[in-house]
């Protein structure tokens, strides 16, 4: 398996937001964690890592075109996991659907801003962003196979989590269990938990990325969405 490496600079700054409506204020201190650089990606090394091996290797002294990617048989596990994600690509979030949305977004492409959130945000003294990114990255995740599941479905929490954390677990066999798929179980369960800094904000990016959303299909479509915003109100 060949790994491409990039370095980044940090943190890139997003527009204010003008809305009178003070159920709308939790845009504000979210803000705070954005600057004002753009991100400028540069490749810094090509890494190769042995096929079925858990970890990096060292950094490939050739080409990828000459790195060694032969197939072992976690490979076909893999491409199982990642075509199962694709369902994260199709499957709309029902909220939208819910109140006409044509072209709804898909739980991915909440599940991806929310990540480039993370990316973006400003460094805060003991929290390990990319965390918060691989943390935003699936925190959705086990809805390819439940599907978004919405307060309006009437299903209870605890119900709605065993189902989740049961399709987390089919989904990680795929991967044949070791270091990933413990790691995925892992960031699913800090998020779900809220047990930790990095969960918390990822938490709250849930809900302004959740907001921004709103407000674009707001003028996109000329609904009103206040559902959405006041729902932010409620703890989860």
């Amino acid at each position: 398996m060949v790994i491409i490496h990039y370095s980044a600079a940090s943190c890139c700054c997003v527009p204010s937001l003008h809305r009178s409506s003070p159920s709308r204020s939790i845009l504000a201190p979210a803000i705070f964690f954005f600057r004002d650089a753009a991100p400028n990606l540069r490749l810094v090394s090509v890494w190769s890592q042995p096929p079925g091996s858990e970890g990096f290797g060292e950094p490939n002294k050739h080409s990828s075109r000459d790195a060694s990617v032969g197939f072992s048989a976690s490979s076909s596990s893999v491409i199982d996991f990642l075509t199962l994600c694709h369902r994260l690509k199709t499957t709309k979030r029902k909220g939208w659907v819910n109140h006409g949305i044509k072209g709804a977004e898909s739980i991915a492409d909440h599940m991806y801003r929310m990540a480039l959130m993370a990316l973006v945000s400003g460094d805060v003294p003991g929290l390990d962003r990319e965390r918060c990114i691989k943390i935003a990255l699936v925190h959705d995740i086990a809805e390819a196979i439940v599907g978004d599941i919405t307060p309006s479905d009437g299903v209870p929490k605890a119900e709605k989590s065993r189902m989740e954390q049961e399709a987390l677990s089919k989904m990680c066999e795929l991967l044949g269990g070791g270091i990933r798929a413990e790691e995925i179980k892992e960031l699913w369960a800090e998020y779900e938990n809220n047990s930790s800094l990095e969960a918390n904000l990822v938490k709250d990016f849930d809900k302004v990325e959740m907001i921004l959303q709103a407000l674009e299909y707001e003028t996109e479509h000329g609904k009103v969405l206040d559902e959405f915003f006041l729902s932010t109100a409620v703890s989860n």
